[in-house]
C-alpha cells in the first residue's frame, strides 16, 4: 500500500486525467465485486503501489491519487467470480490495461500467463491460471495533452471532391531512402516532408491509415509465430500502436496530422471497433474480458462460455451495451477532437449496427453516430458487411454515411479482364450505383469506388496473376480469396515477355482511368500508382516485410510513368469537376439543348438500346456526361484488338478535344469532329471534351 492517501475522486471522465494536483482514476465494470489500481515504475516492470478502489457509482468505479503526475504507469486488478459458464472471467492474477488509457508502455510478451486459464489444463477455459500476467503485458500511462495546434485548420474536403489514399504507415515509410531511420514505420515518418510532399504532388485529398490502434504485434497460432501487419486485432481504442511511434510522444501523431492539415489533405482512421485482439473463450486477458466479459462482448445466449460472433474474430464487440457504445463514442471523439483526425473507416461495420444480431438502421450506434455534434463534420465510411447472417449490408447504412463499393470493384475487374456481360453492370456502377444508395435522400459520393484494397490483390498483381499465392502465410494457400478476377495476360507472375508486359500496363492504366471518370468517391491504394506488388499474395495480413514495404528505390522508370499519368487523372478529375457532383444522374435533358446529364454509346454512335445491353460479347462501351457548362464524351474499350469507333452525330458547331488517351497512340494531330470514325485502340481509354 502506498504512503499516498487516496480520496474518493469522480465516475467522470472515465480513464485518467490529471487535473494539476494529482489523478482521477476511473473505469466501469457491472459485475465486478472489487477493484484495485496498481502503479508502476517508469518502465512498466516494478510495482510501486496498489490502492483498493472502494466507490462505485452506476457501475463506475472511481479514486483520486493526489501528487500524481503525467507519464504516471497504471493497470487494474478487478476481482469477481470465475464462472465462464455463465459469462463471468474475472481474474485478479491478470493485469490489465484502462480501456480508456490514451498511452501504453511495455511490449505484450505470448506468454501462458497472459490467459485467464491455464492452457496446459485439459479444460482449457473452464479451468484457472494462477500465474500473475503483470510482467508481460504493457501498462497504461496518464498523459496530459499540451500540445499547441498553432491555428491547424481543418481541409473540410467535401465528400464529393474527396480522393482516398489508402495505405499503410509502417509499410509506406518504411524503406523510404530519404526518411531518417528512425523514423521509419512511424508517425514521424509518415509526416516527413518528402511522403507529404509527394502525395500532395499525386493529388489525393484524404490519406485513410490503416489501424494505429494498439494491436497484437504477433500471436502464436500452429506451432509458429505470425505477424499482425495489417492491426486488426485492437486491444485499446485510444492508445496508439507504440511501434508507430518513434519517441512514445503522442504529439508525433498531432504533429503527423497538423502537417497534412497544412498541406491541404484529410486524415483518415482505419478503425476496429467490431472486435478485439482477445478473440474468443481461448484468447487471452488483457483488458475487457478479465474488467467485465459480459458487458463488453455479445455472448451466445443458449451458452454463455461462448461468444457470438460475426466478425470471424472470435467474438462481437456488445454495442447494445449503454457503457460499451459509450467507450467507442468516446474514441470516436477523442481521435477526432483531440487528436484532430478528419474521418474514420469502419471495419466490418455491419457489426456496429446490430441490434439482437440483426443489422438495423436503428441500432444505437448508427443513431448515435448520427446524432453526435461534436461527430456531425466527420466523414464517416462503412465497409458495409461481415461474415454473420445477413451481414451483407451494402446500400443499407443511413445517409451520415459513405460505403465501400464491392459491386464496382468486381465489375471493373471482370470488364477489364475481358469477361462477357459486363457493361450494363459496369454503366450502373460508372454512374454511381444509383440501384444500390438512391434512397432516402443519399448522396453519389456514397458510393466508394475502388478496384483494390488493403485485401486482395494489388493493381499490378491483378494483372499478373491468375491465382492467389499465399505460401508465407503458412496456411497452405486456403486463405484469402479465390474470387479475384484477376488475369495474368499470358504469364502467371513476373515475365520478360513485353508484349505481355505492355498488356498489363494498358490495363492498370485503364482501370486507373476508369476510377477516376467514375461518379462517386474514388479510393486507390498506396503503391498501385507505381505498380507495387505483393508477389501475388492477396492476403499479406501477417506480412511485415518486403512483400508489404514499398519498395521506393526499385520504381522503374515506366513506373514512374504509371505514378506520372495517375497525377494526370486525378488532375484532369478535379479541374473538370463533371464527375465531382452530390445528386445522382437521372439521364434526362437538363437544359433547353435536349442534352441529357447521361447518355450511353454503342460504337456505331447510336444511343445503347436493350439488344446491345444484353449483347455478352460486347466489351466496349461509351458515355457522355452533360452538367449544362461541361460536356465529355468516354470509351472504354477491352477488347483484345482495336474498336473502328464512329463518334454520335453532335451538333456541328461543337468541336472535340481529346483529353485523356491511355493508349498514348493518339496526339495533336488527330483531331476529331461529330459522326467520325476512329480507331480505339485495345485495353484502353479515351476521353473527349465537347465544346460549342
Amino acid at each position: 500500500m502506498g504512503s499516498i492517501k487516496p480520496s474518493d475522486g469522480k465516475p467522470y471522465p472515465l480513464g485518467s486525467t490529471y487535473d494539476g494536483q494529482g489523478v482521477n482514476f476511473s473505469i466501469f465494470s457491472a459485475h465486478a465485486e472489487k477493484v484495485e489500481l496498481c502503479l508502476f515504475d517508469e518502465t512498466g516492470i516494478t510495482e510501486t503501489a496498489r490502492y483498493p478502489i472502494t466507490e462505485c457509482d452506476n457501475n463506475i468505479w472511481h479514486i483520486y491519487i493526489p501528487g500524481l503526475k503525467p507519464e504516471q504507469v497504471y493497470g487494474y486488478r478487478v476481482y469477481g467470480p470465475y464462472k465462464p459458464q455463465e459469462g463471468l472471467r474475472f481474474n485478479p492474477n491478470k493485469l490489465l490495461i484502462d480501456p480508456y488509457g490514451k498511452k501504453l508502455v511495455g511490449k505484450l510478451i505470448w506468454h501462458k500467463a497472459i490467459f485467464g486459464y491455464d492452457w496446459d489444463s485439459p479444460e482449457k477455459d473452464l479451468s484457472f491460471s494462477t500465474l500473475d500476467s503483470a510482467p508481460y503485458v504493457p501498462k497504461s500511462v496518464v498523459v496530459e495533452d499540451t500540445f499547441d495546434w498553432e491555428g491547424d485548420v481543418r481541409p473540410k474536403t467535401k465528400f464529393e471532391n474527396t480522393i482516398v489514399y489508402e495505405t499503410h504507415l509502417r509499410g509506406f515509410t518504411k524503406l523510404h531512402p530519404s526518411i531518417p531511420d528512425a523514423k521509419r514505420g512511424t508517425f514521424a515518418g509518415m509526416s516527413d516532408k518528402c511522403v507529404r510532399s509527394y502525395l500532395k504532388w499525386l493529388g489525393v485529398t484524404a490519406v485513410e491509415l490503416l489501424p494505429v490502434h494498439a494491436f497484437f504485434g504477433n500471436r502464436h497460432k500452429k506451432g509458429f509465430v505470425k505477424d499482425n501487419y495489417w492491426g486488426y486485432e485492437s486491444f485499446s481504442f485510444f492508445a496508439p500502436e507504440q511501434n508507430y511511434l518513434a519517441n512514445n510522444n503522442l504529439d508525433e501523431i498531432r504533429q503527423m496530422v497538423k502537417e497534412y492539415h497544412a498541406a491541404g489533405m484529410e486524415v483518415f482512421l482505419d478503425v476496429v471497433y467490431n472486435h478485439t485482439g482477445e478473440g474468443n473463450q481461448l484468447g487471452p486477458t488483457l483488458c475487457y474480458r478479465g474488467i467485465d466479459n459480459s458487458s463488453y462482448y455479445t455472448l451466445n445466449p443458449e451458452n454463455k462460455r461462448y461468444y457470438y460472433d460475426s466478425t470471424g474474430c472470435g467474438a462481437s464487440f456488445n454495442l447494445q451495451n449503454p457503457y460499451v457504445l459509450n467507450l467507442v463514442m468516446d474514441s470516436l471523439r477523442y481521435w477526432y477532437q483531440e487528436m484532430r483526425v478528419d474521418g474514420f473507416r469502419f471495419d466490418l461495420a455491419t457489426t456496429l449496427g446490430r441490434m439482437n444480431r440483426e443489422f438495423r438502421q436503428e441500432s444505437g450506434f448508427l443513431y448515435a453516430v448520427g446524432q453526435d455534434p461534436v461527430l456531425r463534420e466527420a466523414k464517416l465510411i462503412a465497409e458495409p458487411w461481415d461474415v454473420g447472417f445477413g451481414g451483407y449490408q451494402v446500400g443499407g447504412f443511413t445517409p451520415r454515411w459513405a460505403e465501400w463499393n464491392d459491386k464496382y470493384r468486381d465489375v471493373v475487374r471482370r470488364f477489364w479482364k475481358g469477361d462477357q456481360f459486363q457493361v450494363a453492370e459496369l454503366a450502373s456502377r460508372i454512374a454511381g450505383s444509383s440501384d444500390v444508395f438512391n434512397y432516402n435522400n443519399r448522396d453519389i459520393w456514397t458510393s466508394v469506388n475502388f478496384i483494390t484494397a488493403h485485401d486482395g490483390f494489388s493493381l499490378r498483381d491483378l494483372v499478373s496473376y491468375n491465382q492467389k499465392h499465399n505460401g508465407a502465410n503458412n496456411e497452405n494457400n486456403r486463405d484469402g480469396t479465390d474470387s479475384n478476377w484477376s488475369w495474368n495476360s499470358g504469364a502467371e507472375g513476373e515475365t520478360d515477355n513485353m508484349i505481355i508486359r505492355d498488356n498489363r500496363y494498358a490495363r492498370a492504366k485503364a482501370m486507373l482511368a476508369t476510377l477516376m471518370l467514375s461518379f462517386g468517391t474514388p479510393m486507390m491504394v498506396g503503391g498501385d500508382e507505381f505498380s507495387h506488388t505483393n508477389m501475388g499474395n492477396n492476403n499479406p495480413y501477417c506480412q511485415d516485410n518486403a512483400i508489404t514495404w514499398m519498395n521506393w528505390e526499385g520504381i522503374s522508370e515506366r513506373d514512374r510513368n504509371l505514378a506520372r499519368f495517375c497525377r494526370r487523372i486525378i488532375k484532369l478529375r478535379k479541374k473538370l469537376k463533371i464527375f465531382e457532383r452530390r445528386k445522382f444522374l437521372t439521364g434526362k435533358p437538363i437544359d433547353k439543348t435536349g442534352i441529357k446529364d447521361i447518355t450511353w454509346y454503342t460504337e456505331a454512335g447510336a444511343e445503347m438500346h436493350n439488344e446491345a445491353w444484353h449483347d455478352g460479347s460486347r466489351k466496349c462501351l461509351a458515355y457522355s456526361i452533360y452538367n449544362g457548362s461541361k460536356y465529355v464524351f468516354c470509351i472504354l474499350n477491352a477488347n483484345y484488338g482495336e474498336v473502328v469507333w464512329q463518334l454520335p452525330d453532335i451538333d456541328k458547331n461543337y468541336t472535340w478535344n481529346l483529353l485523356l488517351d491511355t493508349s498514348d497512340k493518339f496526339n495533336d494531330e488527330n483531331k476529331v469532329s461529330s459522326n467520325q470514325k476512329i480507331h480505339v485502340p485495345s485495353w484502353s481509354v479515351l476521353l473527349f471534351e465537347i465544346r460549342k
